[in-house]
């Protein structure tokens, strides 16, 4: 038998009309709270798809000057911009195109805000509530582990000018459901309401999985009213992972099979180029038309193609088996894999690529050598 001509790279490909369905959901929840929601493009930057989320959102948030640029040029409308710690070159050329700049300590308040007011900012303070809800990657991916480099803790708030604060900056989540998400609310109503009365606004920041099956949103939005009712204050979400659930795919192809021991695939995507958060999270990405290791007829590893030794994605089980030119549909790759991808071993980047709502499929970006040797300094 012969096989099928196996594509040199994989691709990402968004899908448009899951994606819009996520957007609506969105648009309740703003309706029934007046909040304002961001997209964190440090999850999630695909300007492709720019188009149609700014109909439904604020704005973007940044995690520095690139992705604010990006959300003045791509998206427009407001650009909130955070980071644990701002240059005085940073400040002066964020200062002219963000409209809302959150800063990490008192100290860089002291420093930088009243020149960022001048110039037209809110400004912000990020608060650590030392109150940790994290659904994956444990201290990876936890804001407010012991000895974190994320905002004031609560002893030293009383260290800030807060003539100078228009609103409070709270990022304590990460893939967290309501019960993560209502929680980090009744807990700053609880704890930090006196800092809170000296603001007008409170940003919840990130980690909110609003679109997650299970989520409850009637009851976030419950909890949104009601804090807003008790402080007269607005509130701001920035989700990334969160608006781009089961939105898209990342496919690939098996390209030889190989065995020690066990079966292993080994495909043309790659853990630690195209989906690093499977080795950093860790965790174990759904494959289409798959199961858990020996539920399915035949059982194989999946793995990547670098020189990595831990290059490796999984086990799972196939109803047939696998050979040279299979398809490998990872689900849920839109948050963070396309951000977070690399080169390493001179691996090609996987192509960028949207489902239309009938279904057919348009690429939007094809990277090759030439991309690769850039990457490195290489002009020519």
């Amino acid at each position: 038998m012969v096989a099928k001509v196996i594509p040199s790279q994989p691709v990402f490909i968004l899908d448009i009309k899951k994606l819009k369905s996520n957007l609506e959901n969105i648009k309740v929840l703003k309706a029934n709270t007046d909040c304002k929601v961001l997209l964190a493009t440090k999850a999630f930057a695909m300007p492709v798809a720019f188009d149609i989320m700014r109909d439904y959102l604020d704005g973007t948030t940044a995690s520095g000057e690139y992705e604010a640029k990006l959300g003045v040029e791509e998206f427009g409308k407001e650009v909130h911009v955070y980071s644990p710690a701002f240059t005085d070159k940073e400040v002066d050329n964020l200062s002219k195109i963000a409209t809302h700049i959150y800063f990490n300590s008192a100290q860089q308040v002291k420093m930088y805000a009243e020149r960022c007011r001048q110039a037209g900012c809110n400004i912000g303070l990020r608060l650590n509530p030392e109150y940790s809800h994290v659904s994956i990657g444990g201290s990876l991916y936890d804001p407010c582990m012991p000895g974190s480099r994320f905002g004031e803790i609560k002893s030293r708030l009383n260290d800030v000018d807060w003539a100078l604060i228009d609103s409070l900056h709270v990022h304590a989540l990460c893939e967290s459901m309501h019960d993560g998400s209502i929680g980090l609310i009744n807990y700053i109503a609880k704890n930090f309401g006196e800092f809170v009365q000296k603001v007008k606004t409170v940003n919840f920041g990130g980690g909110h999985f609003l679109n997650k099956p299970g989520y409850d949103r009637v009851k976030l939005s419950n909890a949104m009213v009601a804090f807003r009712r008790e402080f007269d204050v607005s509130i701001t979400l920035e989700p990334g992972a969160g608006l781009v659930v089961d939105a898209g795919e990342l496919h690939s192809q098996v390209v030889a099979i190989h065995n020690n021991e066990i079966d292993i695939a080994i495909i043309n995507a790659s853990a630690s180029t195209h989906m690093p958060d499977i080795l950093e999270t860790p965790y174990s990405p759904e494959i289409r038309e798959a199961a858990p290791s020996g539920e399915l007829a035949y059982t194989y590893r999946i793995a990547g193609r670098t020189c990595m030794a831990g290059d490796i994605i999984g086990d799972y089980s196939f109803n047939a088996p696998l050979q040279p030119g299979s398809d490998i549909v990872f689900a849920d790759q839109m948050h963070y894999s396309i951000v977070k991808s690399n080169n390493f071993n001179g691996t090609p980047s996987a192509n960028l690529a949207v489902r239309r709502e009938n279904g057919s499929i348009k690429m939007i970006a094809e990277f090759g050598y030439q991309d690769f040797k850039k990457s490195l300094g290489f002009n020519n």
